[in-house]
């Protein structure tokens, strides 16, 4: 979750107020305010696991290999996973956010780069039709590397981002992605590679879809034997 930043020198009327900015009572602030009730950490990470099941197979069906993505779009997967937890599921979030000392986009800008983001890298590679796995590893690390700077929601981008990646990559013919080289040990590089966006070097990142792609078809391999 990304923390939110409290913006300064700003009058009370212009601070962003509502659900959205409030947490769960009995939380001590970690578990934002939530249509479950939920307060512990632990069950907001087993509710969000299952609903984003879910919403991943509800994805499949409704966008087929020949759709080009939009930004509604990016706002309905958002809906269709972490609207039964939220009210504010799928809504661009009215909050600053920042995580690990990185500031996000401001919340005042995400309507309009979020146009920019669809007229740009995701017109331009949705739908995903990538021969060859270097080409398709630099076009996920773009999409994936915009959205992610944009961070739209107050919650679920890393995870909506990569539900993304995934329908681009079978909209390309690869099997469902395997992101665990992105995790453990492989986060550092991950991190990088999104640092490394901020200038448009999008090649950090693309070696790490590269590692993602690999991965994914011996396990798609593996299951075969």
């Amino acid at each position: 979750m990304g923390k939110a930043v409290k913006p300064k020198f700003v009058a009370n009327r212009y601070q962003p107020t509502g659900v959205a900015v409030e947490f769960e009572r009995g939380s001590r602030g970690r578990v934002l305010r939530n249509l479950l009730g939920i307060f512990r950490v632990r069950d907001m990470h087993l509710a969000e696991s299952q609903a984003l099941e879910i919403a991943q197979d509800l994805a499949l069906d409704r966008f087929d290999a020949d759709h080009r993505f939009t930004a509604d779009d990016i706002c309905e997967l958002h809906a269709l996973w972490l609207g039964p937890i939220y009210p504010w599921a799928g809504q661009y979030r009215s909050v600053d956010i920042g995580k690990d000392g990185f500031q996000f986009a401001h919340a005042r800008l995400i309507q309009g780069l979020m146009g920019e983001f669809e007229r740009g890298v995701l017109g331009q590679h949705t739908p995903c039709r990538h021969a060859d796995d270097a080409s398709l590893a630099m076009a996920l690390a773009e999409v994936h590397a915009e959205l992610i700077l944009v961070h739209p929601f107050r919650e679920g981008n890393g995870r909506l981002a990569r539900l993304l990646s995934l329908l681009m990559a079978l909209q390309a013919g690869l099997p469902p992605l395997d992101f665990s080289p992105m995790l453990g040990r492989g986060r550092r590089a991950y991190i990088g590679g999104v640092h490394a966006a901020m200038g448009r070097d999008y090649q950090p990142l693309a070696v790490v879809f590269g590692k993602v792609i690999v991965q994914s078809r011996k396990r798609a391999a593996a299951s075969r034997r």
